[in-house]
């Protein structure tokens, strides 16, 4: 029997037989993932957003909104039977970066897609104590009084593309032309847009005339979270662990 006394009471030998154990087991965790593609497990319906999602997203970011909301739905009874169905790791594999958040002042909002119309996320974003009294959230009028800024949108798309976002070229060549199509139903180029990006809603989110606001993309964002993955397709019983 191999007598470990002799390494319990020399701390080199301790410190050495350490950094051997480390290493096989850094080794055995780490080298497997060299040889896959991704380790994230692809979803059907996952797509990268549109111009205007995405535009929509940067101001999300810029408005510091994750410092109250998550967009992470937990594996848990409770966090499942509030949200809906817990958060996969691919609904966020083109999130750069990730939206998942630390702390929830306000709701989560990895399902808020669909859940609300248009008009209540312009009444909410304006004035949010007019339909939730309680609320603690800043209001953002200026939203839609302010002309969206998209003539840079391409360099957006290829700087995303750059870390791993599938935009191909047809997608950046056409991406001022999506975003200005996904606000007017009637465009022409709804069918276009709705080929690069399926699943993509075309409507005038703000319902306002003339040209595309900060409102509209941030409306867009917010309804297209949780929406691009079909979960009927999982059992019900897949909704715990």
């Amino acid at each position: 029997m191999f007598d470990h006394s002799k390494i319990e009471k020399n701390s080199i030998l301790m410190l050495i037989g350490i950094l051997i154990v480390v290493s096989i087991g850094g080794l055995v965790e780490i080298a497997p993932l060299f040889y896959l593609e991704s380790t994230i497990e692809k979803v059907k319906g996952v797509r990268p957003y549109t111009p205007l999602e995405l535009a929509g997203r940067n101001i999300y970011i810029r408005e510091g909104c994750y410092n109250c909301h998550s967009q992470m739905v937990r594996p848990f009874r409770d966090e499942v039977e509030r949200y809906g169905h817990y958060s996969l790791a691919a609904e966020s594999m083109y999130d750069h970066p990730f939206q998942w958040g630390s702390k929830r002042t306000g709701p989560d909002l990895a399902r808020v897609g669909a859940k609300y119309s248009d008009e209540w996320h312009k009444t909410h974003l304006i004035d949010p104590r007019a339909l939730v009294p309680e609320s603690v959230m800043p209001g953002y009028p200026f939203l839609a009084e302010t002309t969206l800024r998209y003539k840079d949108i391409e360099d957006h798309l290829i700087a995303n593309k750059m870390v791993g976002v599938p935009y191909d070229d047809d997608m950046i060549a056409a991406a001022r032309a999506d975003l200005e199509a996904q606000v007017d139903p009637d465009s022409d180029g709804v069918e276009g847009l709705q080929a690069r990006y399926p699943g993509a809603q075309a409507r005038n989110f703000d319902a306002q005339p003339g040209l595309p606001t900060e409102m509209d993309a941030l409306i867009a964002y917010l309804q297209v979270l949780g929406t691009m993955v079909d979960f009927k397709a999982y059992k019900a019983e897949d909704n715990y662990r």
